[in-house]
This record gives C-alpha cells, structure tokens and sequence, in this order.
C-alpha cells in the first residue's frame, strides 16, 4: 500500500513538473521569445499617411529627413543597428532614444523630432530582436543597459570627448535607461528623461498574468524566469528597476500616464522614491500607457525642454 502510494505521488510529482515546464516555456514564447506580440498594437509599416494621424507632421519629417545607419557589435556578438540624424553641425548634444516593448525605431518619429527640435543630434537604436538588429529574445531593458553603454560609447567617439548626451525611453525603453542609470556612467551623460518604465521586471510580469490570464505570480513567473534564464541567460529578478535606480547620479525627469493600466502608475512612485539625484516628476492627465505626449503635447514639450535643456551645459 505504502509502495503504491509513493508511486502515485512520484507520479503526481512528475506531471506537476512536466506541467510547469510547459506552462514556463508557453510563457516564455507569449513575453520574452521574438514573434509577433497579438497583445500589443502592431505598427504601421504600409507608408501611407493617415491624414487623422496625431503624429502626422512628426512622421512626414522623419521620413524626409537626412539619416545614417549605424551599428554596433553588443557583448554577446549580436549586430545591432540603428540610425543617426544630425542636428546643428556645431552642436555637441546628442539625444540616445529607446523604444518600448516589440517596437522599433521608426515609432521614436514623435521623439526624434523633439529633440532634433531642441537643437540636439539623435541615435535612435532598434533594441536586440527588435527591427533590424538581431537577436532571438527581448531582454526588457536588462540586456539592453549593456548595449546603451555601447551606443553611449559610440556617440562620444562620434561627437568628440566633450559630447554631452540626454537619454530617452518610454515604456520599456524607460526601463532601460533607468537600468543604464546604476551603471558606470561617463560624465558626458547629463540627463536621463523616462516615460512610462516599470519598476521591476517581476512586478510588471506578475501584473500582466493577473490583468490577462486572471493567475497568480506564484508560480508560473519563478517557472518562467528560470526557463528564461536557461534560454536567454537572465533571471527576471536580476531586472530591477528600483535598484538600479538607487545607485544613479543623473539629473532624471520621471513621466507616466495617470490612466496607464498596461504598466500601472503607481509603479513611477516607487522609482522616483528610490531616486536621489535631481529630479521631477509629471503624471500625464487622461493618459494611457505611452500616450502622454500625444494627450499633453504642448505641456509634455514644456516639461521635457525645460529638465533637459537645464542640465546640459552648452
């Protein structure tokens, strides 16, 4: 009796195993693996103007203005590219802009054009598997922090050793500059402007699987990030906004949505608590998530021109 009951619950064990090793790997190809993300509005890519488009102006300029493709070569011997604009020749700023979640560089339109505006040059990279550049798995601005190093590095050559440089993301492009903000960062970068970045990678994931699926954290997202960590060489642990933020230096200008339900407002408190440089904090009313400037866009100017422009030098 004792004997077949301890092979019932091994086989009890067994299949609970089999089952999360599934379900982790399942979770892994919805969030982190590179396909196409059903849960996320896909971008326009067929060349035509909407003439209702918000952002009309904004796109017909940047297909028209004048680019360089550039590239690096990221730690793990992955090609990424990206494209450069220059502003005013004389002109040492240079703005480095990171896109969000399953996007790419030609969505930054809107925000390449701000900064082209304030007088700055721009580097609009696509993150590692996303447009142009390779690789197989998106790092939720983890990975990534290493490849802004680079992109940094890459523009201080270019420019010249008094470059003075303004770092840009929203949603998880926000995620990655604040990550980049804990690193060693030259004295060349002044400013750091986030727009809607999560405060930790477990916290955002966790709010995901309830808000899509209706399931607990625990333990679909330990499974996952261990499967993660297997395929993709990090643990979402390791992805802490929070903490990466505590360690920053930068001038940082903090933006969220004040109706964002896709990464939840109150997660810009936490890192703008956690921040102890100088900084500013705007909550975009009647915005939804990434949707600040287009509902604020004269105020979203204002608040971006005015923290940026007072911490660079020239």
């Amino acid at each position: 009796m004792k004997r077949k009951l301890g092979i019932g619950l091994a086989v009890l064990v067994a299949v609970a195993i089999i089952g999360l090793g599934f379900a982790g790997n399942y979770f892994y190809d919805v969030a982190v693996a590179i396909n196409q993300k059903d849960f996320i509005e896909a971008a326009d890519v067929d060349g035509d103007y909407d003439p209702e488009d918000p952002w009309l102006e904004e796109k017909k300029w940047y297909d028209a203005v004048e680019r360089e493709k550039v590239s690096i070569e990221s730690e793990d011997g992955l090609e990424l590219s990206g494209i450069y604009i220059e502003g005013d020749s004389a002109s040492k700023k240079v703005a480095i802009l990171a896109h969000g979640y399953a996007g790419n560089l030609e969505q930054m339109a809107p925000y390449v054009k701000l900064y082209h505006d304030m007088g700055f040059n721009v580097l609009v990279p696509d993150a590692r598997g996303h447009g142009t550049s390779e690789g197989d798995y998106i790092g939720f601005g983890w990975h990534e922090r290493k490849d802004y190093l680079q992109w940094i590095q890459l523009m201080i050559d270019k420019v010249g050793a008094d470059a003075e440089l303004a770092l840009y993301g929203i949603s998880m492009g926000g995620a990655t500059v604040m990550n980049v903000s804990g690193e060693d960062l030259p004295d060349n970068v002044k400013v750091i402007v986030e727009d809607c970045g999560y405060s930790s990678l477990n916290g955002e994931l966790a709010y995901q699987l309830k808000d899509m699926y209706d399931l607990p954290e625990f333990p679909l997202i330990p499974v996952t990030s261990l499967v993660t960590k297997v395929r993709s060489d990090y643990w979402f642990g390791e992805a802490d906004t929070v903490e990466q933020i505590k360690k920053n230096k930068v001038p940082m200008l903090f933006i969220h949505g004040a109706e964002d339900k896709f990464v939840p407002t109150d997660m810009v408190y936490d890192v703008y608590e956690a921040n102890s440089s100088p900084k500013k904090l705007y909550i975009a009313p009647n915005a939804d998530h990434a949707d600040s400037y287009e509902q604020n866009k004269e105020v979203y100017k204002q608040k971006v021109q005015e923290f940026v422009l007072e911490h660079m030098e020239s």
